[in-house]
């Protein structure tokens, strides 16, 4: 899929901000917990409450009319899903989901795939570690972002 702004969302702390980091190829630091929207020129950044909360639904909803496709995030290491099923139908572009933390001695992949596959993505389900690069050169190539890409 060629993609050229990903809009990511996921609960608090699932590592939608790490994710985000690694695919445009920015400097790793401290990680400060997303307040509002973050926009660069390939993916939007979206606070954890939006999704948490059902009466930010449409925020996600409107914003995600400037995005191509999206990110649904599933930390590996936690035991329940904070997306309703069906929930990726309700957007009308792409969708796919990322499963985060796969390093972790807590992670279960297994779980996080069958959570993400309960909201009917459009798309696959991807496996990554932000912290060893485990399939994030894989994730940048799905999305079709290569050195082309960045810069724009």
């Amino acid at each position: 899929m060629k993609t050229g702004r990903v809009m990511l969302v996921g609960a608090v702390g699932s590592g939608k901000t790490t994710l985000a980091r690694v695919l445009n190829k920015e400097e790793a630091g401290a990680v400060k917990k997303t307040q509002a929207m973050e926009y660069s020129a390939s993916s939007i950044d979206t606070p954890g409450e939006y999704v948490e909360n059902p009466s930010y639904y449409r925020a996600l909803f409107a914003t995600s009319l400037e995005a191509d496709a999206v990110v649904f995030i599933q930390d590996a290491t936690r035991n329940r899903s904070i997306f309703p099923p069906g929930f990726a139908g309700a957007f009308a572009k792409p969708t796919f989901g990322v499963v985060t933390k796969i390093d972790h001695a807590q992670a279960d992949v297994d779980r996080a795939r069958e959570f993400l596959k309960s909201i009917g993505l459009s798309g696959g389900i991807h496996a990554v570690s932000a912290f060893t690069g485990a399939g994030m050169e894989d994730l940048r190539k799905i999305l079709n972002w290569d050195e082309s890409f960045e810069g724009r």
